[in-house]
């Protein structure tokens, strides 16, 4: 296992309602937040005002406390097949970052008023990048047939 460590400045926090972990069916598309960035970044939001959307990458610094499990119910729900932890959106994770596409509705300065960020109040934020549909989307999806022994050429 690789030992390096990765060290993490937080650029601002989340601010919103919500205080505590919630369970997988939690409505967070309903929850308006804040993002409240250090004032030292409050330039480097020019320009995103443009954006209907962004992706917002923080850390869950408060998940609750659970031991790494290899195979999870996806979303918790015990009648759908266990897949393997990096299959699901578990937030319990060897690191707990967290990565959201949510609806940018305003730009003020170092604060930007989001909703459906599934970050409770607290929540470093570790970055914040423009969605553009053109990059970030993909027109089909899905898993392709795997053959270990095949090359990454085919």
């Amino acid at each position: 296992m690789n030992t390096r460590e990765i060290v993490f400045k937080p650029i601002g926090f989340v601010s919103n309602e919500v205080n505590q972990s919630k369970d997988a069916s939690f409505d967070w598309a309903s929850i308006t937040s804040r993002i409240i960035l250090d004032e030292a970044f409050k330039e480097f939001t020019r320009g995103l005002e443009k954006y209907s959307h962004i992706l917002v990458i923080f850390w869950m610094d408060r998940p609750v406390k659970k031991k790494l499990m290899p195979l999870v119910h996806p979303m918790g729900d015990k009648t759908v097949p266990m897949v393997g932890l990096f299959a699901s959106r578990s937030p319990h994770r060897p690191n707990p970052a967290g990565l959201k596409l949510v609806e940018l509705v305003c730009v003020e300065e170092n604060i930007l008023t989001v909703r459906g960020l599934d970050a409770i109040n607290g929540t470093p934020v570790v970055d914040i990048k423009p969605y553009h549909p053109g990059y970030d989307s993909l027109e089909e999806t899905g898993a392709p047939p795997c053959n270990p022994n095949q090359s990454v050429d085919g």
